[in-house]
């Protein structure tokens, strides 16, 4: 019989994209919250009734657990979940998941499993851009942290480096199991009918972005601003100064343009080419990257750390330049209503979505990992957009603000419609499949963690020696 728990999983399609995103957003928001949360945590009782303060919990291989890191997440998850659970039965089942997460990176780490600084970076700037895009700008969500993009990106670099091992490490532990359609009919077919889940309805949306260009005249403008400042800085005027009058990075600027200590590897590449060249005391020449202009002082290098001021000057977009992508999306609009031109293949060629132009324009619901959206997990005014289209239909160029908060238009498909239903076979198969999977992959974890557990030394304190997990993690 299907258990409850593979309902509620089966209900919010939840997805390992999901778990590391919430894992993500977790850490950047509790590490705001933590200096205030006082006797709730690290002055908290622990499952024995004693005060607790931060210590080593558990041991699997050479990763260790801290209480903190168990009630960080237990903090966090007590806002998403645990019903009808007493505080001591959530905190088991958050320090068994943790368990799972670190004997897989330990078994990772044996395996000699690699990740690159590019896929790391690349991984960070993605979900970067999602959670800008979540809190509405990038301004927003430095000010929220309380620091620059570029250091809560070096903050979170080696958990996303965690993560993507840990991830790899699941995925090599089910690589060969698969689920077939007779399995999943059984699996179905087990679902007590008055258990079945209500499906809501949901929509699948493609999107072809334009970006408004940048006129030379402005371009050069702001060229032509940062060679006026490094000229006053030549001529004596301190860097600081200027930085704080005139830099459009804000939280820089509060300190003077100063960055703070980053490392070689959290930095766009051309910013970061052009720090690690510079002597102590030495400005840049004219930096371009996709947040602006910008010149730079180095401060202090140590090693792959350097410490610099830095000025950024965005080029403006002027409406007439925000037209300019209105026309130009009209154009491809007309291309597609003619059928010289599939949506698909427009938003391969013109899209200026990195993350969605390769497969069609298609957005991922950041939720679930998946391209099914319910109303409440769009922007409303995407949402507004579409509530009266036909199925197939492409909209009028709409406007539309991207992760840095600037202004765009873009096109708008709406590939698909459902109506709230309860789950079935020919509606939700995919959906189905991919929960008998998920059970299937399960049992070959269990499997799994039996194995490397006998292989792996794992040290529980006694203050969790009354928990009853679903896997023996005592060492053999």
């Amino acid at each position: 019989m299907i258990t409850f728990v593979r309902i509620v999983r089966y209900c919010s399609n939840f997805t390992m994209e999901t778990y590391y995103n919430i894992k993500f957003l977790q850490k950047i928001f509790l590490l705001i919250l933590l200096p205030f949360i006082g006797e709730s945590s690290y002055g908290q009782s622990d499952l024995s009734g004693h005060t607790a303060v931060d210590h080593i919990v558990a041991t699997v291989g050479n990763e260790i657990i801290l209480h903190s890191e168990v009630e960080m997440q237990y903090l966090s998850q007590m806002q998403m979940g645990f019903k009808n659970l007493s505080a001591e039965e959530a905190r088991c089942i958050v320090m068994e998941d943790i368990l799972f997460q670190k004997l897989l990176l330990s078994q990772a780490k044996k395996d000699s499993i690699e990740v690159s600084n590019d896929q790391v970076e690349g991984e960070l700037d993605r979900r970067m851009r999602y959670f800008v895009s979540q809190i509405g700008s990038e301004q927003k969500l430095e000010e929220y942290y309380g620091k620059s993009i570029v250091e809560i990106k070096a903050e979170f670099r080696e958990l996303v480096k965690s993560q993507i091992l840990v991830q790899r490490m699941q995925a090599k532990t089910t690589e060969h199991v698969k689920a077939t359609p007779s399995e999943v009919r059984e699996f179905f077919e087990d679902i007590p009918k008055d258990s079945l889940p209500y499906i809501n309805a949901e929509i699948e949306v493609s999107h072809i972005v334009k970006k408004s260009p940048i006129s030379e005249t402005e371009r050069q403008r702001t060229i032509d601003k940062l060679e006026e400042l490094k000229e006053r800085i030549a001529k004596g005027e301190d860097f600081g100064v200027l930085a704080f009058m005139y830099s459009e990075d804000p939280l820089s600027a509060k300190e003077n343009g100063e960055l703070g200590f980053v490392e070689r590897g959290t930095l766009v590449p051309e910013f970061e080419a052009a720090a690690f060249s510079l002597k102590e005391g030495e400005v840049s020449g004219i930096v371009e990257t996709k947040f602006g202009y910008h010149i730079m002082r180095l401060i202090e290098r140590r090693g792959e750390l350097v410490n610099l001021r830095h000025i950024l000057i965005a080029p403006k977009v002027s409406n007439e330049d925000l037209q300019k992508a209105k026309l130009f999306l009209d154009s491809i609009y007309q291309l597609i209503a003619i059928d010289s031109l599939t949506f698909s293949e427009a938003a391969e060629k013109f899209s200026d979505d990195e993350d969605t132009k390769l497969n069609g324009g298609v957005m991922v619901n950041m939720q679930t990992g998946t391209s099914k959206f319910e109303a409440t997990h769009l922007d409303p005014l995407l949402s507004f957009t579409i509530d009266k289209m036909l199925v197939g239909q492409v909209s009028q160029p709409t406007l539309m603000n991207t992760a840095d908060g600037k202004q765009a238009y873009r096109l708008i498909q709406l590939k698909s419609r459902t109506k709230p239903h309860v789950a079935n076979l020919k509606d939700d198969y995919q959906r189905i499949q991919e929960v008998t999977l998920e059970v299937k992959q399960q049992k070959a974890i269990q499997v799994w963690i039996k194995k490397k557990r006998a292989k792996t030394y794992i040290h529980i304190k006694e203050e969790y020696s009354d928990c009853v997990f679903a896997n023996d993690w005592t060492t053999p």
